[in-house]
């Protein structure tokens, strides 16, 4: 099963839409300091483990610069997940939805 990519400009299409859920892969850290509004944060390690209650969502995984998320993406669609995965990460997404602490 393959997996999608979305770009930075046409994320926040997506975000807030009951059918899908954005979840940022990063460390807590990292999450609190800057992260796109509406995402959930589960770090890599622990992504497999809790995504499983939401196989019936579209999941959004990002991470710093997009590599890390491009890797759980490939694995979480090779479990059967339906999921996208966001081009160069946080880095790469200047919209209006990102929240700095």
């Amino acid at each position: 099963m393959n997996f999608g990519t979305i770009s930075p400009r046409e994320i926040d299409s997506y975000l807030f839409k009951p059918d899908y859920i954005l979840i940022d892969i990063r460390t807590p850290r990292d999450f609190r300091r800057q992260h796109i509004k509406g995402a959930v944060c589960i770090p890599y390690e622990d992504l497999q483990e809790r995504v499983r209650l939401l196989r019936h969502k579209t999941l959004i995984l990002y991470c710093e610069r997009g590599s890390t998320s491009m890797k759980a993406a490939r694995e979480l669609a090779e479990a059967g997940y339906r999921v996208w995965t966001l081009v160069g990460g946080i880095q790469s997404y200047k919209g209006r939805n990102l929240e700095h602490y």
